[in-house]
C-alpha cells in the first residue's frame, strides 16, 4: 500500500504541475488584450497609464509558461535539473500572478481568472516543497522513476494541458466577454488544434503506460545443460 502511494505521488505532482503551467501560459496569452490592446476595450481604460506593467507581466507569464513546459518534460524524463527549474518556474509565475492581481484589483476592481492561477501555483509549489523533505524525497525521487510511471505522469500532464486549452473559452469567458462577444474565442482555431493534439498525445502515452503496468514480464530461464555420458 505504501509503495503504491509513493508511486502515485509523483504522478499527481506532475499532473498538478501541468495544470499550473497551462494556467500560467494561457494567463499570459489571455492578458495580451489588456496589455497591448487596452484602448480597444472600455473596461480596461483604467489600465492605460499602466500598460507597460501589463506588457511586462505578459512577457514574464508566457516565458514562465514555456519554461514550465521544459521543466515538466525534464521531470518526466528524470533530468536532474528539472526539480530546481520547476521551483523557479513556480516562484516566477506565482509572483507575476500576485502582482497582476494587486494591480487589477486596485485599478479596475477585478482580477479573475488570475486568482485561480495564483492559488494553483501556490498549491503546486507547496506540494513540491513537501516532496523535497529527505524522508519523502528518497521514496518519490523523480530521477529514479520507472518508465511506465513517468509515462503515466507525462500522459496525465499532457491531457490536463490539452483540456485546459480546449475549455479556455468557458473558464476565461466571463472575464473576457465585452458587448456580448467572448474574446477568449479569438484564437479558437490554433488553441483547439493544440488542445486536441495534447489530449490525444497524452491519451496515447497513458494507454502505453497502462499496458506496461498490466504486462507481466516472465524472466527467460536458460535451457538446462545437456548431460553427457551414461549412468
Amino acid at each position: 500500500m505504501r509503495k503504491s502511494l509513493f508511486r502515485i505521488i509523483p504522478i499527481a505532482a506532475i499532473t498538478l504541475l501541468g495544470l499550473t503551467v497551462a494556467f500560467t501560459l494561457l494567463g499570459g496569452i489571455g492578458s495580451t488584450c489588456a496589455a497591448f490592446l487596452t484602448e480597444n476595450f472600455s473596461p480596461f481604460s483604467p489600465l492605460i497609464p499602466y500598460k507597460w506593467l501589463y506588457q511586462l507581466l505578459v512577457i514574464i507569464s508566457v516565458t514562465a509558461g514555456l519554461w514550465g513546459v521544459r521543466a515538466l518534460i525534464g521531470l518526466v524524463k528524470g533530468r536532474t535539473w528539472a526539480y530546481r527549474e520547476t521551483l523557479l518556474v513556480l516562484v516566477v509565475g506565482g509572483v507575476s500572478a500576485l502582482i497582476q492581481i494587486i494591480a487589477s484589483r486596485s485599478l479596475r476592481g477585478a482580477s479573475m481568472p488570475t486568482d485561480v492561477r495564483l492559488y494553483t501555483t501556490i498549491l503546486t509549489l507547496f506540494l513540491f516543497l513537501i516532496l523535497r523533505i529527505p524522508g519523502i524525497w528518497e521514496k518519490v525521487n523523480f530521477y529514479h522513476q520507472k518508465g511506465n510511471t513517468s509515462g503515466m505522469a507525462g500522459g496525465l500532464a499532457a491531457i490536463s494541458l490539452g483540456l485546459m486549452i480546449l475549455t479556455v473559452h468557458l473558464w476565461a469567458g466571463p472575464s473576457h466577454t465585452f458587448d456580448g462577444f467572448n474574446y477568449a474565442n479569438v484564437w479558437s482555431i490554433p488553441l483547439t488544434a493544440a488542445g486536441w493534439a495534447l489530449t490525444l498525445l497524452g491519451a496515447a502515452w497513458m494507454a502505453k503506460s497502462v499496458a506496461q503496468f498490466s504486462s507481466v514480464e516472465t524472466p527467460l530461464v536458460p535451457n538446462p545443460p545437456e548431460i553427457s555420458g551414461s549412468f
